[in-house]
């Protein structure tokens, strides 16, 4: 079992940048792929960023450049680095992590971000 909490979601200005965590707990070693979606006001969710193994990423086409998912040194903690933030970003972004071959799959709460002037 893994337990997911999502933090560092709030309000902030076109332009600017906030960086998402996504902790995890219990069985990490298990995780092979760790992915963040959001969900925006009235429309369905979407992935935005994805990292397996540690090592290789995908992102959506409306994120690339602007976003970047890694893991953390502790090995615990999985990041999403937003910058040149827009409001077509604002949403609930949730962190989604699966074994391999997706036999197990996590969610976190979400977290919501603002963007807003």
């Amino acid at each position: 079992q893994v337990h997911l909490v999502e933090s560092g979601g709030g309000l902030v200005q076109p332009g600017g940048s906030l960086r998402l965590s996504c902790a995890a707990s219990g069985n990490i070693r298990s995780i092979y792929t760790v992915f963040w979606h959001r969900q925006a006001p009235g429309k369905e969710r979407e992935m935005v960023a994805a990292i397996r193994d540690g090592a290789g990423t995908n992102y959506a086409d409306s994120v690339k450049g602007r976003f970047t998912i890694s893991r953390d040194s502790a090995q615990s903690t999985w990041l999403l680095q937003m910058n040149s933030l827009t409001p077509e970003d604002t949403g609930v972004y949730y962190c989604n992590a699966q074994s391999q071959g997706a036999v197990d799959d996590y969610w976190g709460q979400g977290t919501q971000v603002i963007v807003s002037s």
